[in-house]
């Protein structure tokens, strides 16, 4: 047999070899060790291509045709059987992953008002059908109009029951800004921004009055079951020339019967201290039946709005009397809903919310 048969059958052998050796990977990692034996810098093949450094001229090109036909094919193996595992595997995640077709379909579920959002919106409607405006104030409040102007001054030991969140930066008066701890601001903005039709009013011989409702986000330093940084209040504003005490009580019960849909309930006031009413009053609910019956409650701070800060709203306090009340949303909320841990209305779990659609 002729030196170029035998070299023919090396090739041949390498050649079903390396696809003898490809066909037995059994993974990617495998199959790219298999390729080094045969292609790799110390393959087989390569060195065949080593060794034609002695050959003639005629012999090279002989050789070099014949390992490179014997490389191509070699190649042509391993991409097949690359395919094929490539194949194998996506089979393999289509059957771990298949669909059952007949199932039926998932369709978007429902969403809904949190239910923080349904007694503000019960607020609103409750108070309008009252006669009270509905008001919105800035967050981000200076100094002045969050405390000063509510007859609470700078250094005054009153600002520790609202400790803060303030901004590092101030007004055009060197007022500095912080995160409003109440609603309260909005008593003195409404009523400056309405002074002009008060005044035209009284001009008139009319009587004019503020009736006004603020609900919004509020912010003090304090975290707990019953307590959030982050809260929401609504602030009640009534002044006129012959608001007394009792509206208060009158509107307010008639608020809760409402909100509470219920008539079995009774309202008691406490005497208490605010720096913008006087006299003030906590406002106490107990309900006749249900799981909270017999227990004493406490959903709102209230009284008469004191001189001072009817002046800093540009009136005359010898003829504009009325009363204040700021009422926690959540705190009502909680009482209305059933819910025991203010921190669930801020978790965001659908489990819980869902209740409410």
């Amino acid at each position: 047999m002729s030196t170029a048969a035998t070299a023919a059958e090396d090739l041949n052998a390498i050649v079903q070899s390396a696809a003898e050796r490809f066909a037995r990977a059994a993974t990617p990692a495998e199959l790219e060790n298999a390729k080094a034996q045969f292609l790799g810098k110390t393959g087989r093949v390569t060195e065949l291509m080593k060794g034609m450094g002695s050959l003639s001229v005629e012999e090279k090109k002989t050789r070099g045709a014949a390992i490179n036909q014997a490389k191509q094919a070699i190649e042509a193996a391993l991409s097949a059987r690359r395919q094929a595992l490539a194949d194998a595997e996506l089979e393999r995640q289509l059957q771990a992953e298949a669909l059952d077709v007949t199932l039926p379909g998932r369709q978007r579920g429902q969403g809904g008002l949190h239910p923080i959002s349904l007694a503000w919106q019960r607020i609103e409607q409750i108070f309008g059908g009252m006669g009270f405006d509905v008001g919105d104030g800035p967050e981000v409040e200076n100094d002045w109009y969050n405390f000063t102007a509510l007859n609470n001054p700078p250094n005054h030991p009153a600002r520790s029951m609202q400790d803060t969140f303030y901004v590092d930066m101030n007004d055009e008066d060197g007022h500095p800004y912080c995160l409003r701890t109440h609603t309260s601001p909005m008593q003195i903005r409404y009523a400056v921004a309405h002074a002009k039709r008060h005044a035209a009013a009284l001009a008139r011989g009319e009587a004019s009055e503020i009736r006004v409702i603020v609900p919004g986000r509020t912010y003090r330093v304090d975290n707990d079951a019953t307590h959030s940084p982050m809260f929401h209040q609504v602030e009640g504003l009534w002044l006129g020339e012959n608001v007394s005490f009792k509206d208060l009580k009158v509107t307010y019960l008639n608020f809760c019967k409402a909100f509470f849909e219920t008539d079995d309930l009774i309202l008691r006031f406490r005497p208490s201290y605010f720096p913008f009413t006087e006299p003030s009053a906590e406002i106490d609910i107990q309900f006749s039946s249900g799981p909270l019956a017999g227990k004493w409650l406490e959903v709102s701070g209230s009284g008469q709005v004191h001189p001072q800060v009817v002046r800093n709203m540009g009136l005359d306090p010898e003829r504009f009397v009325g009363f204040a009340f700021g009422s926690g949303i959540d705190r009502l909320a909680m009482l209305r809903y059933g819910v025991n841990d203010l921190r669930l209305f801020f978790d965001g779990d659908i489990r819980f919310l869902s209740q409410f659609r």
